[in-house]
């Protein structure tokens, strides 16, 4: 259990590193409905090792605080009530101080109860739900920054997240060509091989057929998504599927996300804001922050299309790292179980399988994804209208 005690506090440690460079204040606020506040990204995940760890394995198990139960719960219905996804931002308390109390007290238990060598018939079911929760943490990092973003994006002032060693520069250069890879039609399989960790939404590896298709070499840049923009992208329902359409002019949508546009007499250019404060839009960078509509409306204005997963996953084990670490890449998957798919037992289980309907999957990772957490067969998954998450466009075709 030693190497899964270190794992265990690197990853923990990490959560809190995420959040140094905010106030109390900043931690306490929810931007939307689907953000949450930091605060509570931190009291949940030790939630999920108090709730489904030490309340399970640990003798004498009493609540840090009754209350986190129904608090905290983020949606298992297995474990109980939970406090309404909306109005998290307004838990003035539990204080941070005392969130990050129960944050200690939690890891300072568990790593007793890694320590204590327990029996050989719940050893590996131990080990099995802690690298679960330090999974389930690390999804929660991600989540964490992203969170952060949309709340700084919505002060007025704009200001920067003060931790450049936190993260990586949002968007890799794609200042190279783009190029068209070709593959030939075949049976291909997909999903989790079995070595090492995996969600169970991963599998089972399962054979599809995909007819011949051609992959592009890298993401849709700036640059290029401005083009589509300039060309009356967002103004020509031609180019939307027809929720797509409703979606824009309902919500009035006509940029990325983040993009603003000055409007000085003599400066008319694009900037963009970012987890180190509103900066000049970077052109050769990957464009990030869409939705599905939105990557689906540019694939078409292209010429072109997205991926199906199938096709993604395929590419993706041909062509390497490429993939991966600058952002998150919708495909025209809609997110369904594969052939097969049986879901974790008990509350568990309801971590994926639940929420296999209405959500399309994207694949890859993003330069928020924390290091050693992104794999070939993982499916990340989102509706079709968000996209305050990292998430880009590779282009496909036919």
């Amino acid at each position: 259990m030693r190497h899964l005690a270190a794992a265990f506090a690197r990853v923990r440690e990490q959560s809190c590193r995420l959040v140094q460079p905010l106030s109390a204040e900043d931690c306490c606020v929810q931007s939307m409905p689907d953000a949450s506040p930091a605060k509570w990204h931190l009291a949940h995940t030790t939630w999920f090792f108090e709730t489904f760890i030490l309340e399970r394995f640990e003798s004498a198990f009493r609540p840090f605080h009754p209350a986190f139960r129904v608090l905290f719960n983020s949606y298992y219905e297995g474990v109980g009530e939970q406090h309404p996804r909306a109005q998290r931002g307004l838990m003035t308390r539990p204080a941070l101080a005392e969130v990050l109390a129960y944050r200690q007290n939690v890891d300072q238990r568990l790593q007793a109860l890694l320590a204590q060598a327990p029996a050989a018939d719940n050893a590996g079911q131990l080990a099995t739900l802690v690298e679960l929760g330090l999974q389930h943490e690390q999804q929660h990092q991600e989540l964490l920054l992203t969170d952060i973003k949309h709340l700084l994006s919505m002060n007025p002032l704009l200001p920067p997240y003060h931790a450049p060693d936190a993260v990586a520069a949002v968007g890799r250069e794609q200042a190279n060509a783009l190029r068209w890879q070709p593959f030939e039609a075949g049976i291909v399989e997909i999903g989790h091989d079995g070595e090492g960790f995996f969600f169970d939404n991963e599998t089972p590896r399962h054979r599809q057929f995909v007819e011949p298709f051609s992959m592009a070499s890298r993401l849709v840049s700036n640059a290029e998504y401005l083009a589509f923009m300039e060309d009356g992208g967002y103004r020509n329902p031609l180019l939307w599927l027809a929720a797509g359409w409703d979606w824009v002019v309902q919500q009035k949508i006509t940029r990325p996300l983040y993009w603003q546009q000055a409007q000085a007499q003599f400066d008319t250019a694009w900037r963009e804001f970012t987890l180190h404060g509103l900066q000049p839009l970077a052109m050769h960078e990957a464009v990030t922050h869409l939705s599905f509509f939105e990557a689906e409306a540019y694939a078409r204005w292209a010429g072109a299309r997205l991926p199906t997963e199938a096709e993604w996953e395929a590419a993706a084990a041909a062509q390497g790292e490429d993939y991966f670490d600058v952002a998150w890449q919708w495909t025209t998957s809609s997110y369904a179980p594969y052939p097969g798919y049986v879901a974790l037992p008990g509350a568990v289980g309801e971590y994926n399988g639940k929420f296999m309907v209405n959500q399309y999957v994207l694949r890859g990772s993003s330069a928020a994804t924390p290091h050693g957490h992104a794999r070939l067969s993982y499916r990340n998954f989102f509706p079709a209208t968000a996209r305050w998450q990292f998430s880009g466009i590779r282009l496909a075709r036919s």
